[in-house]
């Protein structure tokens, strides 16, 4: 997919408006320490929910959409991830100390699909499927549903590290169903994603393949769902 030239003031723009669409929402104050409803603490650094995030949510609604569970508030640098062992959400730490991005705050609501898997066997990194959810920023720990709309194909040290992006239903981008559309309608905004991921973890580690439609993203998403229940099956023996 080609992107629209960049225009440096179009692409502020852009920028600016999916930086206030995460901080714009009312009802959740003080989002970078704040959790969903219903999470308990067990330590400092772990929140647990009454479901396991990896395995007790499906990854898909009966009407097509995706369901997200929220690790990185949008506009947040805490790195929280849902551990794969435990099904909780933890604070990763590094050097024993709380890891914090050092990039700009996620230019979206960050997590991952519930039972799904990239497999390191086949070029996968091992972990579940990521998404950004373009919208207000929500606590972490919440669960979205998301229309899934198009991927950022992704390598991280040469793995498969694709980024699936969705929009958030009950949002002011609720009625955009495409790539194409979010373009038209914020000029620049692919090409931040696609800047923001190439760079975040510093220069070189990410190595960006373009973006995909829908099609393709999900063509991906239903080889994820696929791989998490072969090795659910695999477990059970």
């Amino acid at each position: 997919m080609k992107f629209c030239r960049f225009d440096f003031m179009q692409g502020w723009s852009a920028l600016l408006l999916i930086c206030l669409a995460g901080c714009g929402n009312p009802q959740w104050q003080d989002c970078v320490h704040d959790h969903a409803p219903g999470l308990s603490r067990n330590g400092q650094y772990t929140l647990v929910g009454d479901k396991n995030f990896c395995s007790d949510y499906q990854p898909e609604t009966e009407h097509g959409d995706i369901h997200v569970v929220v690790e990185i508030p949008a506009g947040t640098s805490q790195k929280w991830e849902v551990n794969k062992n435990s099904g909780n959400l933890e604070l990763e730490l590094k050097d024993k100390k709380p890891r914090i991005v050092n990039y700009l705050g996620y230019p979206g609501n960050y997590g991952m699909v519930p039972r799904t898997l990239l497999p390191e066997e086949k070029g996968g990194d091992g972990d579940p499927l990521d998404v950004i959810v373009l919208g207000p920023a929500v606590p972490r720990g919440t669960v979205l549903q998301a229309r899934l709309i198009g991927m950022l194909k992704m390598l991280d040290g040469g793995e498969q590290d694709d980024k699936l992006i969705a929009v958030m239903l009950d949002s002011h981008f609720a009625d955009i169903g495409s790539l194409e559309e979010l373009e038209d309608r914020y000029v620049g905004a692919l090409r931040i994603l696609d800047l923001w991921f190439s760079n975040y973890k510093g220069y070189g580690v990410m190595e960006s393949g373009g973006m995909a439609d829908e099609k393709e993203a999900r063509r991906v998403l239903e080889k994820a769902i696929d791989a998490y229940s072969e090795q659910e099956v695999l477990a059970e023996k």
